[in-house]
């Protein structure tokens, strides 16, 4: 390891624990603060699909769904969609200011929503949910952005 990069290593970490230290990450997704229970709306986002040799984009609707029996220590979740769905199996991965949701669906690909600390300021928690998927071995993903809220 070179000196330089002995130097990057050593800024960066500094710079994470100030910014840690600062104030600039919330404390929401602490063991003691974590919800049981979110209920998710996304209204945003962008869809593709790959068909004639290109990926095409289309408006998403708009999704929602709720995430039960959060377990950040055994890393485990339950996803209800409506109408009346099986619910289904999450695995949680826990981040610096976030915790990921997995899903494997029954063909093998993935959905992934990211729920990042709640706002101060309006009470919700931003989250990302991303879908990769296929139709008939044609490529299908999108980004959908929203928020949760405690249930």
């Amino acid at each position: 390891m070179t000196i330089g990069s002995r130097l990057f290593i050593g800024g960066t970490l500094a710079g994470v624990l100030a910014f840690g230290i600062s104030g600039g990450a919330s404390l929401a997704w602490a063991d003691d603060a974590t919800p049981k229970a979110l209920v998710c709306a996304f209204t945003g986002g962008e869809s593709r699909t790959y068909e004639d040799g290109a990926f095409q984009a289309k408006q998403p609707s708009p999704l929602g769904f709720t995430i039960e029996n959060i377990d950040v220590e055994g890393q485990s979740a339950t996803l209800k969609a409506p109408p009346d769905a099986k619910p289904g199996k999450l695995s949680v991965v826990r981040a610096i200011n976030a915790n990921h949701f997995l899903e494997v669906v029954n063909e093998g690909f993935l959905n992934i929503t990211t729920v990042y600390d709640r706002d101060n300021a309006t009470g919700k928690y931003p989250a990302v949910h991303s879908r990769h998927g296929a139709v008939v071995g044609a490529p299908v993903f999108g980004q959908y952005t929203g928020f949760c809220s405690e249930e």
